[in-house]
């Protein structure tokens, strides 16, 4: 007779063995193949790359998230994968704010780095280009191009002259002073207050020991030299000239004789930048700026000077000059003379130039 196998007394069959581990496989599997899904969704690359460089957010106030996904959209391989997870993680909410700002989305970030980035508000700044202007209301346009600012604020702020004299010790003629031409660096949403105090900390910046004691060596404050630069920067766009152009300024104001400033009587014209050419009866103009009729410096600027025109004043040409006249030949250079007489000539071929280009005004 034959005998049977038997399993050993103990042991369990091999059939439940062999799927008992045939369980632990598969999930095995599904675990990898979930952390595999769960890695893609908060970590694989999502933001496109764009061929011009960094792609931007701009996060307005007020916007929601429906907006922000909106924008986001084009930028996303896979946007639906980035709503899901900021929703999960309560994006918008007043637990986690939707902070406005301008965001930098470098190509490759994942969506957990995207969502930590605008949770937490880590927006970049951006260079800020201050250009010159004549007239306070081209500044909060200026601003406003650049900026996510309050302009209507900023306007008001300006207008304020309580306000300016304690923040800054100047008043709503001189405050155009403080702002020194150049770039700053500011984030895109940028109160009107915050805006100024930036501005503020550029021209102290500038304002240095070395400038303030060249500034006393000729017997003028920031805001005069500022003043005075003004004028400068409005009669040549020539920068061996500037130094020049200021001496003669300089030597009239020592001999108590007018500055007799062209650009002074166009300031209150609002023909800065629209005429080029200063007429007799212009000279007749009933303001402070009319630098014919008044001696000394005008009340405030009339434009923002560049810190090259700043120099100038702040390092003058030494010479006896008191005269000076455009060029006739289109340079943008001047003639300079020490007595009228010189003057008169100088002045007479350049009028017959500006006669020639019928140039009127």
């Amino acid at each position: 007779m034959t005998d049977l196998l038997l399993p050993a007394p103990g042991l369990p069959p091999a059939a439940p063995r062999r799927r008992w581990w045939g369980l632990v496989a598969v999930s095995a599997l599904v675990l990898l193949a979930g952390l595999f899904v769960a890695y893609r969704w908060l970590f694989a690359t999502n933001v496109r790359a764009e061929v011009e460089g960094p792609a931007y957010l701009y996060i307005r106030p007020g916007e929601t998230t429906a907006d922000i996904y909106a924008d986001l959209g084009e930028r996303l391989e896979r946007p639906g994968e980035f709503v899901l997870l900021a929703g999960l993680r309560h994006y918008g909410t007043p637990a986690s704010p939707v902070r406005p700002g301008r965001y930098t989305l470098p190509a490759g970030l994942g969506n957990l780095a995207l969502l930590r980035l605008l949770a937490e508000g880590r927006q970049d700044t951006l260079a800020f280009t201050l250009k010159p202007f004549h007239y306070l209301p081209q500044l909060p346009r200026q601003a406003g191009r650049q900026l996510s600012l309050d302009t209507v604020q900023l306007h008001k702020l300006l207008a304020d002259n309580a306000y300016l004299v304690s923040r800054y010790g100047l008043d709503t003629a001189t405050v155009r002073t403080l702002f020194i031409p150049g770039t700053l660096r500011l984030f895109w949403p940028t109160p009107a207050a915050a805006f100024l105090d930036s501005v503020a900390a550029r021209h102290h910046r500038f304002w240095n020991n070395r400038r303030l004691a060249q500034a006393d060596s000729l017997k003028m404050s920031p805001v005069q030299v500022s003043v005075l630069a003004s004028i400068v920067q409005r009669e040549t766009a020539q920068p061996t000239d500037k130094p020049l152009i200021a001496g003669v300024y300089l030597n009239r104001l020592r001999r108590g004789q007018p500055l007799q400033a062209d650009p002074t009587l166009l300031w209150p014209l609002h023909g800065l930048g629209t005429r080029k050419r200063v007429l007799n009866v212009d000279k007749k103009v009933d303001s402070p700026y009319n630098t014919y009729r008044h001696k000394g410096l005008p009340p405030g600027p009339i434009t923002t000077p560049y810190p090259q025109a700043l120099d100038a004043v702040l390092r003058p040409a030494r010479h006896n000059y008191v005269f000076f006249c455009a060029r006739p030949d289109g340079s943008g250079f001047s003639d300079f003379a020490e007595t009228f007489a010189e003057h008169k000539l100088n002045a007479r071929r350049f009028q017959h130039h500006l006669d020639s280009l019928k140039i009127k005004r």
